[in-house]
Protein backbone atom coordinates (compact mmCIF):
# COMPACT_ATOMS: atom_id res chain seq x y z
CA UNK A 1 0.00 0.00 0.00
CA UNK A 2 1.43 3.46 -1.05
CA UNK A 3 1.04 5.51 2.07
CA UNK A 4 0.58 8.48 0.00
CA UNK A 5 -3.07 7.89 -0.53
CA UNK A 6 -4.71 6.46 2.95
CA UNK A 7 -7.82 6.73 1.39
CA UNK A 8 -7.55 4.32 -0.65
CA UNK A 9 -7.47 0.82 1.49
CA UNK A 10 -9.77 0.50 4.15
CA UNK A 11 -8.26 -2.40 5.96
CA UNK A 12 -5.14 -0.84 7.30
CA UNK A 13 -3.95 -2.26 10.47
CA UNK A 14 -2.44 -0.05 12.56
CA UNK A 15 -0.27 -0.54 16.14
CA UNK A 16 -0.52 1.49 19.29
CA UNK A 17 2.04 1.53 21.52
CA UNK A 18 0.87 3.77 24.48
CA UNK A 19 0.47 2.74 27.71
CA UNK A 20 -1.90 5.55 28.84
CA UNK A 21 -5.20 3.38 28.71
CA UNK A 22 -7.53 5.90 28.15
CA UNK A 23 -5.38 7.66 25.71
CA UNK A 24 -4.76 4.35 23.70
CA UNK A 25 -8.88 3.61 24.01
CA UNK A 26 -9.51 7.26 22.63
CA UNK A 27 -6.94 6.98 20.17
CA UNK A 28 -7.73 3.73 19.15
CA UNK A 29 -11.51 4.38 18.52
CA UNK A 30 -10.91 7.43 16.04
CA UNK A 31 -8.70 5.10 13.69
CA UNK A 32 -11.18 2.59 13.98
CA UNK A 33 -13.85 5.15 12.51
CA UNK A 34 -11.27 5.83 9.54
CA UNK A 35 -11.04 2.52 8.20
CA UNK A 36 -7.98 1.23 10.45
CA UNK A 37 -7.75 -2.06 12.62
CA UNK A 38 -5.76 -1.66 15.32
CA UNK A 39 -3.97 -3.47 17.85
CA UNK A 40 -2.35 -2.07 21.21
CA UNK A 41 0.39 -2.90 23.28
CA UNK A 42 2.10 -0.99 26.01
CA UNK A 43 5.60 -2.52 26.40
CA UNK A 44 8.42 -3.66 24.24
CA UNK A 45 7.61 -6.81 25.57
CA UNK A 46 4.21 -6.99 24.18
CA UNK A 47 5.40 -5.72 20.87
CA UNK A 48 7.69 -8.42 20.34
CA UNK A 49 5.24 -11.22 21.57
CA UNK A 50 2.85 -9.69 19.54
CA UNK A 51 5.28 -9.43 16.04
CA UNK A 52 5.94 -13.08 16.70
CA UNK A 53 2.60 -14.41 16.95
CA UNK A 54 1.39 -12.26 13.72
CA UNK A 55 4.92 -12.99 11.62
CA UNK A 56 5.85 -11.25 8.90
CA UNK A 57 2.86 -10.98 6.17
CA UNK A 58 0.83 -10.41 8.86
CA UNK A 59 2.94 -7.35 10.24
CA UNK A 60 0.86 -4.02 10.98
CA UNK A 61 1.61 -1.35 8.78
CA UNK A 62 1.83 1.77 10.52
CA UNK A 63 2.44 2.43 14.40
CA UNK A 64 2.10 5.00 16.59
CA UNK A 65 4.53 4.77 19.40
CA UNK A 66 4.46 6.65 22.68
CA UNK A 67 7.96 7.93 24.04
CA UNK A 68 8.19 7.11 27.01
CA UNK A 69 6.25 3.62 28.53
CA UNK A 70 4.89 2.33 31.88
CA UNK A 71 8.09 0.91 33.77
CA UNK A 72 10.49 3.27 32.43
CA UNK A 73 10.28 1.64 29.06
CA UNK A 74 11.71 3.38 26.05
CA UNK A 75 9.44 4.10 22.96
CA UNK A 76 12.93 4.03 20.82
CA UNK A 77 13.57 0.36 22.00
CA UNK A 78 9.75 -0.48 20.17
CA UNK A 79 10.80 1.86 17.18
CA UNK A 80 13.88 -0.11 16.62
CA UNK A 81 12.51 -3.23 17.04
CA UNK A 82 9.59 -2.60 14.62
CA UNK A 83 11.81 -1.25 12.01
CA UNK A 84 13.90 -4.24 12.53
CA UNK A 85 10.79 -6.48 11.75
CA UNK A 86 9.83 -4.38 9.13
CA UNK A 87 11.66 -1.67 7.53
CA UNK A 88 8.56 -0.47 5.69
CA UNK A 89 6.43 -0.14 8.17
CA UNK A 90 5.64 3.80 8.95
CA UNK A 91 6.09 4.65 12.54
CA UNK A 92 5.24 7.94 14.33
CA UNK A 93 6.50 8.63 17.68
CA UNK A 94 3.99 10.98 19.87
CA UNK A 95 5.46 12.11 23.26
CA UNK A 96 4.75 14.56 26.21
CA UNK A 97 8.55 14.73 26.37
CA UNK A 98 9.64 16.63 23.15
CA UNK A 99 13.28 17.22 22.76
CA UNK A 100 16.11 17.30 19.98
CA UNK A 101 17.96 14.39 20.97
CA UNK A 102 15.12 11.95 21.16
CA UNK A 103 13.57 13.49 18.03
CA UNK A 104 16.78 12.24 16.01
CA UNK A 105 16.97 9.09 17.83
CA UNK A 106 14.10 8.04 16.61
CA UNK A 107 14.06 9.03 13.14
CA UNK A 108 18.00 7.41 13.16
CA UNK A 109 15.73 4.29 14.51
CA UNK A 110 13.03 3.99 11.70
CA UNK A 111 10.14 6.61 12.50
CA UNK A 112 8.96 8.56 9.59
CA UNK A 113 7.95 11.54 12.08
CA UNK A 114 8.16 12.44 16.03
CA UNK A 115 5.41 14.23 16.75
CA UNK A 116 4.82 16.30 20.65
CA UNK A 117 1.77 15.70 22.64
CA UNK A 118 -1.06 16.91 22.45
CA UNK A 119 -1.44 15.29 18.73
CA UNK A 120 -4.54 14.27 17.47
CA UNK A 121 -5.63 11.53 15.13
CA UNK A 122 -5.75 14.08 11.76
CA UNK A 123 -2.12 14.89 12.66
CA UNK A 124 -0.94 11.45 12.99
CA UNK A 125 -2.42 10.49 9.80
CA UNK A 126 -0.58 13.27 8.34
CA UNK A 127 2.72 12.22 9.43
CA UNK A 128 1.90 9.10 8.26
CA UNK A 129 1.09 10.41 4.38
CA UNK A 130 4.38 12.54 4.72
CA UNK A 131 7.43 10.73 3.44
CA UNK A 132 9.37 13.18 2.32
CA UNK A 133 11.09 16.04 3.88
CA UNK A 134 10.17 19.83 3.69
CA UNK A 135 13.08 21.77 3.38
CA UNK A 136 10.22 25.16 3.74
CA UNK A 137 10.34 24.80 7.05
CA UNK A 138 11.27 27.71 9.70
CA UNK A 139 14.62 28.14 10.52
CA UNK A 140 14.56 29.31 13.54
CA UNK A 141 17.85 31.78 15.81
CA UNK A 142 19.27 29.73 18.29
CA UNK A 143 20.14 32.69 20.44
CA UNK A 144 16.69 33.24 21.42
CA UNK A 145 16.62 29.93 22.73
CA UNK A 146 16.22 30.20 26.75
CA UNK A 147 18.42 28.72 29.28
CA UNK A 148 14.67 26.39 30.28
CA UNK A 149 14.69 25.26 27.05
CA UNK A 150 18.84 24.26 26.97
CA UNK A 151 18.31 22.84 30.74
CA UNK A 152 15.07 20.64 28.97
CA UNK A 153 17.14 19.80 25.92
CA UNK A 154 19.60 18.42 27.94
CA UNK A 155 17.67 16.74 30.85
CA UNK A 156 16.22 14.59 27.49
CA UNK A 157 19.50 14.16 26.20
CA UNK A 158 20.53 12.64 29.54
CA UNK A 159 17.40 10.58 29.60
CA UNK A 160 17.48 9.32 26.16
CA UNK A 161 21.32 8.07 26.45
CA UNK A 162 20.15 6.39 29.74
CA UNK A 163 17.01 4.85 27.97
CA UNK A 164 15.10 6.82 29.97
CA UNK A 165 16.00 5.35 33.93
CA UNK A 166 15.48 8.57 36.45
CA UNK A 167 17.92 7.19 38.80
CA UNK A 168 20.67 6.91 36.57
CA UNK A 169 19.71 10.44 34.07
CA UNK A 170 19.38 12.07 37.87
CA UNK A 171 22.93 10.81 38.64
CA UNK A 172 24.89 12.03 35.13
CA UNK A 173 22.87 15.09 35.58
CA UNK A 174 23.87 15.75 39.35
CA UNK A 175 20.47 15.96 40.99
CA UNK A 176 18.47 13.97 42.98
CA UNK A 177 15.89 11.89 41.62
CA UNK A 178 12.47 13.69 42.85
CA UNK A 179 14.20 16.56 41.66
CA UNK A 180 14.65 14.98 38.43
CA UNK A 181 11.06 13.44 38.43
CA UNK A 182 9.22 17.31 39.38
CA UNK A 183 10.93 18.57 36.45
CA UNK A 184 9.63 16.21 34.11
CA UNK A 185 6.22 16.33 35.58
CA UNK A 186 6.23 20.25 35.13
CA UNK A 187 7.29 20.02 31.66
CA UNK A 188 5.05 17.24 30.78
CA UNK A 189 2.93 18.52 28.05
CA UNK A 190 -0.85 16.59 28.32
Amino acid sequence: MMPDDLSADTDRLLLIVEDDDAFARTLSRSFERRGYQVLRATSVEQVQKLLAERGPEEAPEYAVVDLKLAGGGSGLACVQTLHEHDAEMVIVVLTGYASIATAVEAIKLGARHYLAKPANTDDIEAAFARAQGDAEVEVTDRATTSIKTLEWEHIHETLAATDFNISEAARRLGMHRRTLARKLEKQRVK
